[in-house]
């Protein structure tokens, strides 16, 4: 597509035999007005063997041996400018899979400065002259002409009687050619802008260096792994996106999250509100990396929509274990200490984000329906478009926070920061509490069905804790399993604490991974015992 001096396309430049490469050296485009987009040098410089490679003779095949121990020297731009990293999935097939990727095509750009004929030209019209070449030169080579009259055509006379009808027979053609020419332009224009000139692109530039954003994939290429969105591939859908899932073109198997552009009630300020989550999501994601967090594989910013790529997690959310079909059968999976394990993996994951990373990151909706259950029972804490990084705290504050209007998910959000506007670590203190009542009781955050002092679960709990009632509001599995013992009160006891009213009233993060590792140790010294103390009758050798 063109637009000022850059020009993008898509094309195929690799001879195929029998689906197998056949160059012998790295492709260029120096020696041209072209050059490979960022795009493309991203997709190599990810790619590396799933094991160590097995090579073919290098001595028949040397240019085949360097693809496979450096896939980026197939195109030489990237070579120079894209050092080989190892941070996405791997390939047992490298040469398969490079086959692949040039039938899909490579991306390149044209540049009107690197292109000697228009930079010629610009300066022969500047000194009024006409830009041509002799047809019966076979390079073509540039001419200015710098004529100071011009000779009209000899088929055109000063004074014939058809000058007139000739005249506007010219121009008329020449306006249909120009509307045709204007409306391909504008409809290409308006099926895929150039990420130089997209708001959203150039934001994030602005933000983080290109080098470590994840890559950035066409609005084509993630339709055509969903099936067009096919609504039977949707596997979530929430207040700001749907969830699909998609299978790129190498194989991988991942989410992808269409953020919606309207909104029933405000369309614009929800458009704007997606653009932002959008941004703010890819650039958190880009800067942590940490077991219990969903990895971000790459996006796409298009007037189509905005898209996001996530890790695939299999086996649903906690909410969907806990309240949702998946609890029909599923329920019975969250035993005590699988509950134990996932409330301590959840608070590693808020731990790290608050103490590892500078500046520190504030989650904004830490729920059980953004928390993710892997198969074997590991969870993936997701969904940061409401995130916050906490920098430019002011002085006189007696702890750390921003001035930020409240956000969240009702029945999860801090009651400390919707009464004062201040965001601190501890609202994701106060999220996570509530996650842990419903872990101990199996209710909902919020149930309209139940009584209105009661509809919140953080004031039904707390109330039945405060007149010692708490076995009356435990998840009765728990009770039929028998194996929860001290360990329901404690988690209980923590979780008070979480969701105390006043924010400084409740443990940081590293206090309560202290106090779940304390608690799920005495689970499992529980489970041992009633292991051994289990009587076994030994029947009598005689």
């Amino acid at each position: 597509m063109l637009s000022g001096s850059v020009w993008t396309t898509l094309f195929p430049v690799m001879p195929r035999r029998k689906g197998k490469l056949e160059a012998v050296r790295s492709i260029t485009l120096s020696a041209s007005p072209f050059r490979i987009s960022d795009s493309s040098c991203s997709r190599l410089s990810f790619l590396k063997p799933c094991a160590a490679p097995n090579l073919p003779n290098c001595s028949h095949c040397p240019w085949q041996c360097k693809l496979i121990k450096n896939p980026v020297q197939l195109l030489q731009e990237c070579e120079t400018s894209h050092r080989p990293v190892s941070e996405q999935g791997c390939q047992s097939d490298i040469l398969g899979f490079l086959d692949n990727f040039l039938k899909w095509g490579i991306e390149v750009e044209w540049d009107e400065g690197r292109d000697t004929y228009f930079s010629s030209c610009k300066d022969c019209r500047a000194n009024n002259g006409v830009c041509g070449f002799n047809s019966s030169d076979p390079e073509k080579q540039f001419i200015c002409f710098r004529s100071q009259t011009r000779i009209p055509p000899p088929w055109i006379h000063q004074h014939g009687p058809d000058r007139v009808t000739i005249l506007s027979l010219i121009f008329l053609f020449m306006c249909l050619l120009f509307i045709s020419v204007a409306t391909v332009i504008f409809r290409s224009r308006r099926k895929s802008l150039p990420t130089e000139e997209d708001p959203t692109i150039l934001f994030l530039h602005r933000h983080r260096s290109a080098s470590l954003l994840p890559p950035v994939f066409t609005y084509e290429e993630l339709e055509s792994s969903t099936n067009r969105f096919d609504p039977k591939r949707k596997i979530g859908d929430g207040g700001f996106g749907s969830v699909f899932l998609g299978q790129l073109y190498d194989g991988r198997i991942v989410a992808v999250k269409h953020l919606h552009k309207h909104h029933p009630t405000t369309a614009a300020g929800a458009k704007a509100f997606s653009a932002k989550s959008f941004c703010n999501e890819i650039l958190i994601l880009s800067s942590i990396n940490h077991p219990n967090l969903v990895k971000l594989h790459g996006y796409c910013s298009d007037p189509r929509g905005l898209l996001l790529v996530y890790d695939y997690v299999p086996n649903g959310t906690l909410a969907e274990h806990l309240h949702g079909p998946k609890s029909l059968y599923g329920k019975g999976s969250l035993t005590w200490q699988v509950r134990v394990d996932i409330a301590l993996q959840t608070a590693m994951a808020i731990d790290y984000l608050h103490f590892s990373v500078v500046p520190p990151i504030v989650h904004r909706d830490i729920t059980s329906s953004n928390i993710f259950v892997e198969k074997d029972m590991r969870i993936k804490v997701g969904d940061f478009g409401l995130s916050r990084l906490l920098v430019c705290p002011e002085p006189s504050a007696s702890s750390g926070g921003v001035w930020t209007g409240p956000q969240g998910t009702p029945g999860y959000l801090d009651p400390d920061y919707y009464r004062s506007f201040r965001l601190t670590e501890k609202s994701d203190v106060y999220s996570f509490g509530v996650v842990l009542l419903e872990l101990i009781t199996g209710m909902k955050a919020v149930d309209q069905r139940r009584e209105k002092r009661e509809m919140a679960l953080a004031d039904l709990v707390v109330s039945k804790i405060q007149m010692g009632l708490l076995q009356q509001v435990v998840d009765p599995l728990l009770l039929v399993e028998g194996k929860a013992g001290e360990g329901v009160g404690a988690l209980a006891e923590l979780a008070f604490r979480c969701v105390a009213a006043d924010k400084d009233d409740r443990p940081d993060a590293k206090e309560v991974v202290a106090e779940l590792k304390r608690i799920r140790s005495r689970t499992r010294v529980v489970l041992v015992r009633a292991s051994t103390s289990t009587n076994v009758v030994v029947p009598d050798a005689s």
